[in-house]
């Protein structure tokens, strides 16, 4: 029998919500047991129950609990139990899909509910004491930590497009880096990747940044491009460097907006939806990139996170290995401050800008050496 023992599911406040539901059946289900068999941190916990929601909310607030009807079309009841919201979902079973979106119907046992789940690893259930429920024979590929389909993997994607970039995600966070992907899987995602058109960009962007937010996300990725999955998403992406990138971060922490850089593609703010602010990220790193200015450069214009950045992608494009001193070239630009103001010329209008941009420029050729008595002698000549 395998048990599940995590501070998630013992603490008071858990275990309140299971209390207040004891007439009905009600398990965690999901991300929340997975990574716990797992051993990797849980962000969310999200309860299964036969109860339907008046019968949640009922349950829960004769208890003195708050419940919330945050996805009522869905059988979704969030209940907010010493200030921890614990989502709470009756049964479902599918009724229709359309790729995009899903019409349910409350079910009664968790093998229906687990039936339309995506993955098997995602179908495991735990009781209130922890013991776990596995209706669908998801543990073993659990344990060898393999991303299968629930059943028919072309029908679980045809039911949501989205689940082929969730393939490739769930495979870089929690599979078997060295035994490669689900065969079955990878052949339902290639013979379905027309379907990925259908998706919003919006929740083509969120995957795509989560899947490149994990430890090692190249393999996934490489496999992805072989299906022809990503040139759906993101055509002219090329995949060559990223595996180069992940290993010259040995040393610095993933970042997705920098291992796109990497990747590359046509129109990738617009395709996947980038924030205004992770766009300007993208275009900043792709450009500072492939020019040709030296790392004690880049920190100065950029900063130090940003040029690290720029130079990590740079040396990935190129296959090379990081310059020696990186961090304290970069850190030397980064602290480096331009001696000249404005107030120390007299040229005005046009003219004083071009003549503080020819200055600056002569004093980062110097490797910002050139002292302010320097620059000024310079500029009355």
């Amino acid at each position: 029998m395998t048990r599940v023992s995590a501070d998630w599911l013992t603490r008071p406040e858990a275990q309140a919500v299971f209390n207040a539901l004891d007439k009905y059946q009600v398990f965690a289900v999901g991300g929340c047991v997975r990574n716990t068999l797992l051993g990797v941190p849980v962000a969310d916990v999200d309860l299964s129950t036969s109860a339907r929601p008046d019968q949640v909310t009922a349950a829960a607030e004769l208890v003195g609990l708050k419940a919330i009807p945050t996805g009522i079309d869905h059988g979704t009841i969030t209940v907010v139990s010493g200030g921890i919201p614990h989502e709470v979902t009756t049964f479902r079973r599918d009724v229709a899909t359309d790729g995009r979106r899903a019409v349910v119907a409350f079910a009664d046992t968790i093998k229906e509910d687990a039936l339309r789940r995506d993955f098997t690893m995602n179908a495991l259930y735990a009781q209130p004491d922890g013991t776990v429920e596995d209706p669908l024979g998801g543990l073993p590929d659990l344990q060898a930590r393999r991303v299968r389909f629930i059943e028919d993997a072309a029908q679980r994607i045809r039911e949501d497009y989205l689940r082929i970039l969730r393939f490739f995600r769930f495979h870089a966070w929690y599979g078997d880096q060295s035994a490669g992907l689900d065969v079955d899987g990878l052949a339902a995602c290639a013979a379905n990747s027309d379907g990925l058109e259908t998706l919003s960009k919006e929740r083509v962007g969120t995957e795509m940044l989560k899947l490149l937010a994990a430890p090692d996300p190249a393999p996934a990725v490489a496999a992805m491009a072989q299906a022809g999955n990503l040139t759906r998403i993101l055509p002219g992406a090329d995949t060559s460097a990223l595996a180069p990138l992940v290993h010259l971060e040995d040393r610095f922490a993933p970042d997705p907006i920098r291992r796109l850089a990497a990747i590359g593609g046509q129109a990738v703010p617009e395709n996947l939806r980038l924030s205004k602010a992770d766009a300007r990220k993208l275009a900043q790193l792709r450009e500072a990139a492939t020019n040709t200015d030296p790392p004690a450069i880049l920190g100065y214009r950029l900063g130090a996170e940003a040029a690290t950045d720029a130079i990590l992608v740079r040396h990935a494009l190129l296959s090379e290995p990081l310059p020696n001193n990186l961090t304290d070239q970069i850190k030397r630009g980064a602290q480096a401050v331009f001696p000249i103001k404005a107030a120390d010329l007299h040229e005005e209008g046009p003219a004083l800008g071009a003549k503080l941009r020819a200055l600056e420029a002569s004093w980062i050729a110097s490797d910002f050496t050139q002292s302010k008595a320097e620059l000024l002698g310079e500029s009355k000549d």
